[in-house]
């Protein structure tokens, strides 16, 4: 099946294929290894606990690229999940139904040695390195699935964008506060060489207590470094907002208020750190394309 069919594909299974394990070649896991180590070094003291403990119970090492069937095994004995491949980024009704269903997709093709810094498409390293650890954790796997029910519903009254929003600042850069500190858990940080050097030691982003409507309110930039990150309490909080609103209301009122931006701090935000800015005052055509 082509990309392009994917692309246009509404059912799930359309956009399920074999990941085919025994292809990868000695260059894919020697690739995966070098990414895996680099990351693990970036991230030490970085990453919220529940992630690594998820590495750990899952099996993900540097030693190659993993077997979904061996990692889904380990997979579905703790949660209840398991990772489906796709050739790539498939729609939104049939993403939404698949973490309805406890079911990851991810990404079968991993990057060269030539991208090891950036890649425009998620590859398997982003989608497993990045998300599948933390689907061992019965809440943040709630959170996911209950997600992809509020995405359903959100395919059918206009609310994909304020969900996608959602997805950005939770699922993909989302900080959690331990007693330690601050810690990441979302997959862009976890994944990103470049992101996760960005939040460990560039002072520029803002912290921000994470509010629903401020996050559904505030559009984000795809093609570089976070100008603000949000940051919540627990995995259990996540799970119980998306129980506890009702989104239709929500979608239709937010559609009347002005959008947000994360460049700037607001007077009803909490402010966890105030960043410098200083990243982001190199580029200030970036705040015209936010999503």
């Amino acid at each position: 099946m082509s990309t392009h069919a994917v692309l246009n594909a509404q059912s799930v299974e359309d956009c399920i294929i074999a990941q085919d394990w025994e292809r990868y070649s000695a260059e894919d896991h020697a690739t995966w290894g070098i990414l895996f180590e680099r990351q693990r070094k970036t991230l030490e003291g970085h990453i919220c606990q529940e992630y690594l403990d998820g590495l750990a119970a899952l099996g993900i090492g540097p030693e190659g690229v993993p077997d979904f069937r061996a990692m889904n095994e380990r997979l579905r004995r703790l949660t209840g999940w398991e990772v489906v491949a796709v050739p790539g980024l498939i729609p939104s009704r049939p993403f939404f139904q698949m973490l309805s269903d406890r079911r990851f997709p991810a990404g079968t093709f991993i990057r060269s040695r030539a991208q090891l810094d950036y890649l425009e498409e998620p590859d398997i390293f982003h989608d497993v390195f990045g998300h599948v650890p933390l689907l061992t954790n019965p809440a943040y796997a709630d959170y996911m699935r209950e997600y992809g029910r509020t995405g359903l519903v959100a395919c059918d009254n206009k609310g994909v964008k304020f969900l996608a929003r959602l997805n950005w600042y939770t699922i993909e850069f989302g900080l959690i506060r331990k007693p330690e500190g601050i810690k990441a858990y979302g997959a862009g940080i976890a994944s990103s060489y470049g992101e996760a050097k960005y939040v460990v030691e560039d002072p520029s982003a803002n912290f921000l207590a994470f509010d629903l409507e401020r996050v559904l309110r505030t559009g984000y930039y795809i093609d570089d470094f976070q100008a603000t990150y949000f940051v919540i309490d627990r995995f259990e909080d996540l799970f119980a907002l998306m129980r506890q609103t009702d989104f239709l209301e929500l979608y239709t009122r937010l559609r009347t208020e002005p959008e947000l931006t994360p460049f700037e701090i607001g007077p009803e935000d909490v402010v966890v750190r105030r960043g410098t800015g200083e990243y982001w005052r190199e580029f200030p055509q970036a705040k015209s394309h936010l999503k």
